[in-house]
């Protein structure tokens, strides 16, 4: 109860401009909290996302998310079976992409073995997206490709893969 009061605050407080630069005072101890949450109870793993999804529309604060590993954590969850807040994790995926450290995380560019697997992951279940009129978790897979395509490895990992 306390922690999502608490949840609920701080993503109100992203809401704002003077909110977000009280709260990137504090981003060493408040994103890996957030990002602790998103494997919670769905109430609490949803706001925190809210919360994350705003938080990275800062650029230093989306470089400090994928400095601590966000990326990987976002595509574990959002492949757990029942997670209930893939759309947020996959608009939490397009603001991190918006670095170049970002792509190359999500690129897996140092691992040999695993290069491509988020990428490719996120392709097929972009391509096998429902036409359902209820939401689709993975309609803005699209935003994230495109900002993977900036980069050269991206483009050479689409080739390669489609």
């Amino acid at each position: 109860m306390v922690t999502k009061a608490a949840v609920d605050i701080v993503r109100g407080l992203t809401g704002s401009d003077d909110g977000l630069q009280s709260l990137a005072n504090y981003s060493k101890i408040l994103l890996p909290s957030l990002s602790r949450l998103l494997a919670g109870n769905k109430e609490v793993a949803e706001t925190a996302a809210e919360a994350l999804v705003n938080l990275s529309q800062n650029s230093g604060l989306a470089a400090k998310m994928v400095d601590m590993g966000m990326i990987n954590v976002a595509m574990d969850i959002l492949y757990k079976p029942g997670s209930s807040i893939s759309p947020l994790l996959v608009m939490l995926l397009v603001n991190l992409t918006q670095l170049d450290v970002g792509v190359t995380s999500l690129l897996q560019s140092g691992d040999e073995k695993m290069q491509g697997l988020y990428v490719m992951k996120l392709g097929r279940s972009f391509c096998r997206s429902s036409d359902e009129a209820s939401e689709d978790p993975f309609e803005h897979v699209d935003s994230i490709l495109v900002n993977i395509s900036k980069q050269e490895a991206g483009r050479k990992l689409f080739f390669f893969f489609w």
